[in-house]
């Protein structure tokens, strides 16, 4: 196949979005996105493309080929000269148009890609640009050691729980990570399945760039804390990232881990998270859980567990220590029982 180059479509009406559509597609498969990714990265054209000729009366979408430390990805920018976006926030809300259309606003736009900034000034116009990298199903040479678990329940006057996890694994590598939505019930339920949504669906990021991708998506929330951690078995680390007190206690250690905890509500102007990098031993034992589990407790109080599997461990933190007046979970990763 030949190799992409850059592709500049100037859009000025809706007609020219079938020919945009097929060169966007075409563009995609031949970086090396799969069927599936290449129709994503359409939808989001399409939504960027569309928002040209409703709002800016048109403008130019450029598709340029990546390449970067190995990585394979697409840029996507959306240029006009105006009006600009008055309320960036709110446009990032889906199902928000100006003009009395369906419209998704570019909530989407953030979803289905990766990076995503917006630089937009009433009368001088809007710059949109945005990135998506192939993601490389690696094979595992070396079986996870770990085991996962986790084990949740919503505050017990509530029947929605405010709180979520996340837990994928892929090649020699798995995220992990605890949310918490502010508040309780319906709204706090909101922002954390939010985030959760984009987590799941960017989980081989780097955290800090997840973080800002939650920080989109949950600005028209009540916005989350969060912590996430990513362990690369083969290398022996983890990489942890937080915002917010999210609990994580690491046990059966040599040497005590410390990480970097920043305060503030993702979605809420919160500042970046410190991502650091720790040795993991496979005698490690790591907990993280929201603020609706106690924190006064050590390891040692609970020497039932062990030689219990991660989920059992889990349940049975949440079971002995949440709180009655907030929702809790707790997410668990250890070595596998033998």
């Amino acid at each position: 196949m030949q190799q992409p180059i850059q592709q500049k479509t100037e859009v000025k009406h809706s007609t020219d979005l079938s020919a945009l559509r097929q060169v966007s597609k075409t563009t995609a498969a031949a970086i090396g996105f799969s069927e599936r990714e290449s129709e994503e990265i359409v939808l989001a054209v399409s939504e960027l493309a569309s928002n040209l000729v409703r709002h800016a009366g048109g403008g130019m979408v450029i598709l340029t080929p990546l390449s970067n430390d190995g990585r394979s990805g697409i840029q996507i920018e959306s240029v006009d000269k105006e009006p600009g976006i008055p309320d960036i926030e709110r446009a990032m809300t889906d199902g928000f148009s100006t003009v009395g259309s369906l419209g998704y606003g570019l909530g989407t736009v953030n979803r289905l890609m990766d990076e995503l900034d917006i630089e937009s000034q009433p009368g001088a116009g809007t710059h949109i640009v945005c990135r998506r990298w192939v993601r490389v199903n690696e094979a595992s040479s070396k079986l996870c050691p770990l085991s996962f678990g986790a084990a949740t329940r919503p505050h017990p006057q509530m029947g929605l729980n405010g709180d979520a996890f996340v837990i994928k694994q892929w090649g020699e590598s798995a995220l992990v990570g605890v949310i918490d939505g502010l508040g309780h019930g319906q709204w706090a339920q909101r922002a954390a399945q939010t985030a959760r949504r984009y987590v799941e669906s960017h989980f081989a990021q780097l955290l800090g760039e997840t973080f800002r991708g939650v920080g989109r998506s949950c600005r028209p929330t009540r916005g989350v804390v969060m912590a996430l951690v990513r362990f690369d078995w083969a290398q022996e680390k983890l990489t942890f990232a937080t915002v917010g007190n999210i609990e994580m206690r690491v046990f059966n250690s040599p040497e005590p881990v410390k990480f970097v905890i920043r305060r503030g509500i993702i979605g809420l102007n919160a500042p970046n998270p410190v991502v650091t990098e720790h040795h993991w031993e496979p005698s490690n034992i790591m907990v993280i859980h929201s603020d609706g589990v106690r924190t006064h407790w050590q390891w040692e109080d609970f020497p039932e567990l062990a030689n219990e599997s991660a989920t059992i461990t889990a349940q049975r933190l949440l079971h002995v220590l949440a709180k009655e007046e907030d929702d809790a979970t707790v997410v668990v990763a250890r070595g596998k029982p033998r």
